[in-house]
């Protein structure tokens, strides 16, 4: 392991630092974060940065097989268009975590901001996930094409909006004004109980000892938010 000071050096010089750090070892700890923008971008698979403090927007953005633990809060667009690999916040996360995510997953111990899981998306055996252990503010899963999100804490307004693929397990039954046209939600089934309980075992591992208490990891009492077709907007657009 080598470990890095950033402090208030500027992101540029701190990411020169960090990318020289991870040429030297696989595990790279970084100390005294300061909102320093693009840390681990585009990491490879094998690399892993241990962050102490608050990394800067676009952390883990297109990171393509690395892993990254942030033993505080991050800011916003984790894990942007990120290919593969493992975020994991002992806090919480800003806005749009996940934006067109392909791949991999991110577990937030806490809360998320807006937006989480914008445009996320998948391909064959490419299913991205996220799970957020808190709450989330509006237009979570907006425009989501595909992937997973957990989200055991409440939603906000804005609901899903615009969704057409994917599924979204919820903790709580959110308000029927929240489920907008085209969606469905009932409780978990089967096959989502086989796609959320080992999210659910992920988030425990990775969080226990910060907790209370693990959470259930059974999934028996989640609900599932899907849509009801594959072109669930298709009329708005065509006869």
């Amino acid at each position: 392991m080598k470990k890095v000071y950033l402090g208030t050096t500027h992101f540029k010089e701190a990411n020169e630092m960090v990318r020289a750090a991870l040429v030297e070892a696989d595990t790279v700890e970084l100390e005294d974060v300061f909102a320093q923008r693009y840390l681990g971008c585009a990491m490879a698979a094998g690399k892993r940065l241990e962050i102490h403090g608050t990394p800067g927007n676009d952390m883990a953005c297109y990171m393509d097989g690395g892993s990254i633990e942030v033993f505080g809060n991050a800011q916003d667009q984790i894990g942007n268009t990120m290919n593969a690999g493992e975020v994991v916040v002992h806090g919480r996360c800003g806005d749009a975590a996940g934006y067109a995510m392909r791949g991999g997953a991110v577990f937030v111990r806490d809360d998320c901001g807006w937006r989480v899981g914008i445009n996320m998306k998948q391909y064959q055996e490419k299913v991205p996930a996220i799970v957020i252990g808190g709450n989330a503010g509006n237009f979570l899963g907006e425009y989501m094409a595909g992937g997973i999100i957990v989200l055991m804490g409440q939603p906000g307004e804005y609901l899903a909006c615009g969704m057409h693929g994917g599924i979204i397990f919820l903790a709580h039954r959110p308000d029927e004004r929240l489920i907008a046209e085209g969606l469905v939600c009932e409780p978990v089934t089967e096959e989502g109980k086989a796609l959320l309980r080992p999210l659910l075992e992920q988030y425990n591992a990775h969080f226990a000892e910060d907790l209370e208490a693990p959470i259930d990891e059974s999934g028996e009492t989640f609900w599932e938010l899907r849509p009801a077709t594959a072109r669930p907007y298709a009329s708005m657009y065509a006869n």
